[in-house]
Order: C-alpha cells, then sequence, then structure tokens
C-alpha cells in the first residue's frame, strides 16, 4: 500500500504538468489531481510508517505535488466563482499580476513549513503574501481573486501535507 500511495501521489504532482495540453479539456486536470490524491490519502491511511527510502521520496513527492498540483485547482475555483472563462484564461491576467509564480512559491513554503513541523510558518506565509499585496488588493475583484486563489492553494498544499503526514506516522 505504500507503493501504491506513493505512486498515486506522483501522479497527483506529475498530472497537472502533463495535462496541461491545449488540447485537453480545462477540467481534467483539476479532477485527475483530485482523485490521484484522494487515491493516495486512502492508501496511505493502510499503510505503516514509512522508514528510508520511501522517508525521502514522500517528503520530496509531497513537496513537488504540493508545487504542481494548485494551479489546476486554482484556475477551476475561479471558473467556479465565474471569475474565469471557460477559455482558458491565467491567472496572471487580471488585477493580481504574477499569482501562478506566487502561488508555487506559497505551496512549497506551507508543505516545507508543516513537513518540517513548523505550522506556525502557515502564518508568516499567508501574512507576509497580505502585506505583499496590500497595495493591489483595492483594485476591482483583486480581494476576491486573493482570497479565492489563497484559500485553494493553501487548501491543497494542506491536503497534499496531511497525506504525507499519514505515510510518515
Amino acid at each position: 500500500m505504500t507503493a501504491l500511495a506513493l505512486i498515486l501521489l506522483a501522479v497527483t504532482a506529475i498530472a497537472p504538468l502533463v495535462l496541461s495540453a491545449k488540447r485537453i479539456p480545462t477540467w481534467i486536470a483539476p479532477v485527475v489531481t483530485t482523485l490521484a490524491l484522494g487515491g493516495s490519502a486512502l492508501a496511505a491511511t493502510a499503510t505503516r510508517p514509512v522508514t528510508g527510502f520511501a522517508l525521502g521520496a514522500t517528503l520530496v513527492i509531497a513537496v513537488a505535488a504540493a508545487a504542481t498540483g494548485g494551479a489546476p485547482l486554482v484556475l477551476a475555483a475561479f471558473r467556479i466563482a465565474r471569475r474565469r472563462s471557460e477559455s482558458g484564461a491565467r491567472p496572471d491576467e487580471g488585477p493580481l499580476r504574477g499569482g501562478r509564480t506566487i502561488g508555487v512559491l506559497e505551496r512549497v513554503a506551507v508543505a516545507v513549513a508543516i513537513l518540517s513541523g513548523w505550522p506556525e510558518g502557515l502564518a508568516i506565509v499567508l501574512a507576509v503574501k497580505g502585506l505583499a499585496r496590500y497595495p493591489e488588493l483595492r483594485e476591482p475583484h483583486a480581494s476576491e481573486q486573493f482570497i479565492i486563489g489563497t484559500f485553494t492553494s493553501v487548501l491543497y498544499a494542506v491536503a497534499v501535507t496531511g497525506v504525507a503526514q499519514a505515510l510518515i506516522t
């Protein structure tokens, strides 16, 4: 079951990169990512704590999955909130620029903070992001984009690290 959990966690990390091709519908990447993460979580509940190579693989794959998998889910959340169209609009379009890069860095920081046993790091990451974006939040729809993107991104990173913690403990 440990191998299955790690394979599904790796699928969670790789699927958004592979499925970002132009010809693939935009809804497939978040669905595959979510299903793979859910399957990994189920498999992780039926395992013993990982050690050695499996422990290192769990940490590396979890941080990679947190970094790559959040973008399709954030875009899906924007579409659900009717802030993005089905035409595949990018998060860098709109009132807040650089959202894709900031999101990757945010998810990596959240995953590393949680996996290193420092959950207070979440507060620091969110505070730094909020302070850095504060001047831009007065633009129309900026606050909604900020809240939806940040919550989706952080919740996804927490979910991925939750699966990793299930494998570790």
